[in-house]
């Protein structure tokens, strides 16, 4: 993913500039969605949205301004994939590895994925803060 760490947050940016990043961070997401087998339902929880019709609505958008909630969830689960790639060089293992159960106190025998599926962004900070703790 080209977008750096952090880049769909941060503050003082143009309309344009928001609008622009949005669109790449939703691109960027939804490469990773692919590559993770993620149904619609996941992605819309992943995303913190309950309507399908602006998820859909957002992706044929070429600019879109994106909530920051939005924005911080895409912008940690591109650091989660992120962090998978460079943990797991196997690139088929770290895309598989969100859906394996992981006896890691944090995640209590559930894979990484249900743990960020409870729908709160506080989970998504979670699952990147353990990665980044395993990276070293």
């Amino acid at each position: 993913m080209s977008l750096p760490s952090g880049a769909l947050l941060r503050k003082g940016i143009s309309p344009n500039e928001a609008s622009a990043a949005g669109a790449a961070g939703l691109r960027a997401f939804g490469r990773v969605a692919d590559l993770w087998h993620l149904s619609i339902a996941e992605q819309l929880t992943l995303l913190g949205l309950s309507s399908r019709s602006t998820y859909f609505k957002w992706r044929k958008e070429p600019q879109v301004r994106l909530p920051r909630d939005t924005l911080e969830r895409i912008s940690y689960i591109l650091g989660i994939y992120k962090a998978l790639q460079l943990l797991l060089p196997d690139t088929r293992a770290a895309d598989e590895w969100i859906r394996r159960p992981n006896e890691a106190a944090v995640f209590g025998g559930r894979s990484a994925l249900d743990r960020m599926l409870s729908g709160n962004v506080a989970d998504l900070y979670i699952v990147r803060q353990y990665l980044d703790a395993q990276r070293g």
